[in-house]
């Protein structure tokens, strides 16, 4: 899944640098949007690629607490039987 991703990703870059480095009539707002869509779309790679797993083990850490915490309680405890 990594390099289909990588490969989206740096496509869509790749082909908004053109506007990073605009120049001519109307140079100024079209670098402007370049350098934001650019910068944007490299910061979602970045966070996306390293935050996503982070999130599923902390995600997945989480329920198996919360499933562990349910099934402590659920049991009888000594006193009752």
């Amino acid at each position: 899944r990594l390099r289909p991703i990588l490969m989206t990703s740096f496509a869509f870059i790749m082909g908004v640098f053109p506007l990073v480095i605009a120049t001519g009539a109307g140079a100024e707002s079209r670098q402007i949007l370049g350098t934001a869509v650019f910068s944007g779309m490299l910061g979602v790679t970045f966070f996306g690629l390293l935050l996503t797993p982070v999130f599923y083990v902390a995600v997945q850490t989480l329920s198996q607490r919360l499933r562990l915490a349910k099934t402590k309680t659920a049991l009888p405890s000594k006193a009752e039987l």
